[in-house]
């Protein structure tokens, strides 16, 4: 069974603490909007689905119990609340577009005569709650496309090798995992030979919460070294690099993890495919190209604690040309049709 990193039930939220995992597994409730914005700030909470879930279900659970005396205010709690949320992790774009949906949701409500305020509070938590299942669903379909792709590109089936970064599964989403949901797609085919995965430095993503997770579920797996990467593509034979992302620009440009685009660099020096797993919400056709993507720097303290300054940006952008596909629920999107696949939606 997957790690559950989000509980939910209508009026109660409850999310696993990675800043403590491996070592103890604790559940930490969100009792509300400035709970959320402090959990996702603090990395308590990771990844740019569960950042999204997380965020929108912690201001249904604030007006949960609350009532509203008109559609107006209720609409401007709402607003007001999700952008307040936007502003934890800025970098990932999935919590901007799910409260533009609810907030154009909330408008529209608000306009409609028919519509009770008691019935738009309704509507409006089914929405935030129709996200957990939603992403579960859009995982599992991205694991599918995802292996198919990777076995596609030999003529023998056999089962393979697979590198990813970061953390990417269960505790990164819902349920399932976008990445590490094709890797999980692969063992189930019988097909996973041996997943790598990287320490992902400084906040050890892999090393704390990948590792944990394919140890809990048994699957066969080495870490390694952000460091060994280029060592490892030489001597072990991998079919493909996957990784997942916060934020895909129009062009195909890509924001994920820090050491990501080191990764893509060395995959294209040994001719090893890397691809980009995420969903549809990652992708923000707004922005032309990756130059344009804030990029959040973390504090000097998660790196040293000697005195000398540091550079610490959480992210960094890949960029399209070293992106074999972008694995989405609805199939696999070459960086350069991406817009116009999208667009024609």
């Amino acid at each position: 069974m997957s790690l559950e990193s989000i509980k939910y039930a209508p009026g109660r939220l409850e999310i696993l603490d990675q800043l403590l995992l491996p070592v103890q597994s604790k559940y930490l409730e969100v009792k509300g909007v400035e709970d959320g914005w402090k959990v996702i700030n603090k990395m308590q909470v990771r990844g740019a689905p569960a950042i999204a879930i997380v965020g929108c279900l912690s201001l249904a659970v604030e007006i949960f119990g609350e009532n509203f005396e008109t559609k107006k205010s209720l609409r401007q709690e709402i607003e007001g609340k999700l952008n307040y949320l936007v502003s934890a992790r800025p970098t990932a774009v999935n919590m901007k577009i799910a409260a533009d949906e609810l907030i154009g949701l909330a408008n529209e409500l608000t306009k409609d005569e028919n519509v009770t305020t008691e019935a738009m509070k309704t509507r409006f938590l089914k929405a935030t709650e129709d996200m957990l299942q939603k992403d579960i669903a859009d995982n599992k379909a991205i694991g599918t496309y995802g292996a198919k792709a990777i076995l596609e590109r030999f003529t023998k089936e056999a089962p393979v090798r697979v590198l990813t970064h970061c953390n990417t599964g269960s505790l990164a989403t819902a349920g399932y995992g976008t990445a590490l949901g094709v890797v999980r797609k692969l063992h189930e085919l019988k097909l996973l030979e041996h997943v790598y995965c990287t320490e992902t430095r400084p906040y050890n993503q892999g090393a704390r919460l990948t590792a944990y997770e394919l140890v809990h579920e048994k699957l066969p797996a080495t870490l390694v070294l952000d460091s060994m990467v280029a060592a490892l593509l030489r001597a072990k034979h991998i079919a493909a690099v996957v990784v997942g992302a916060d934020r895909v620009a129009a062009n195909g440009d890509t924001a994920n993890k820090i050491g990501t685009y080191q990764i893509a660099v060395v995959a294209k020096h040994h001719d090893v495919p890397f691809y980009v797993a995420a969903p549809l919400t990652s992708i923000d056709l707004q922005i032309p190209s990756g130059d344009h993507i804030i990029i959040e720097e973390r504090p000097d303290r998660e790196m040293t604690h000697v005195g000398i300054n540091c550079w610490n940006p959480a992210f960094d952008v890949t960029p399209a040309s070293l992106i074999t596909g972008i694995i989405t629920e609805i199939g696999v999107l070459t960086p350069q049709h991406l817009k116009e696949v999208i667009s024609a939606m």
